[in-house]
């Protein structure tokens, strides 16, 4: 059950950023936090897959505080989170053979952190006046649940 919960967590992660949860489910299986060896995920332990998961994350970063960005609930961007949210939970709880549950939990996961993120952030933006900051903190608990949740592994 905590491995459910787990890959939900992760998937909200990959509603608020799409890349940073498969970047740290990377990281966590690459240095064998996750046991992903022998699973249909042993891919997201290879070191190709953590440079381009973490390439990526650094890039969604810097163009996220972009005015051009669009929005997360566009169709493109919302798919991608889902796609991502069920990546990583499927991996978080694969080892265990629960993939399809684990990707079931990323997807919900994913769509409660895209809608819910955007929310937040754009409370947050309108109490700063301005949507820089909120961006940041947004980032900042991305990445800090995204580590939490592999290091809690």
């Amino acid at each position: 059950m905590i491995l459910i919960i787990m890959s939900v967590l992760i998937g909200i992660v990959a509603g608020l950023r799409t890349m940073t949860a498969p970047a740290a489910v990377a990281v966590g299986a690459r240095y064998g936090a996750i046991a992903v060896a022998g699973t249909p995920l042993a891919f997201m332990g290879y070191s190709w897959t953590l440079w381009i998961f973490c390439a990526l994350a650094i890039v969604e970063l810097i163009t996220d505080q972009l005015p051009a960005t669009p929005s997360r609930k566009v169709p493109m961007q919302f798919a991608a989170r889902v796609l991502t949210g069920a990546l990583s939970g499927a991996t978080l709880s694969g080892p265990q053979g629960w993939v399809v549950a684990g990707l079931i939990a990323g997807i919900i996961g994913a769509v409660i952190g895209t809608l819910g993120g955007a929310a937040f952030r754009a409370r947050l933006a309108a109490a700063f006046g301005r949507d820089g900051p909120a961006a940041l903190i947004e980032d900042v608990i991305a990445i800090g649940a995204a580590a939490l949740i592999v290091l809690a592994y």
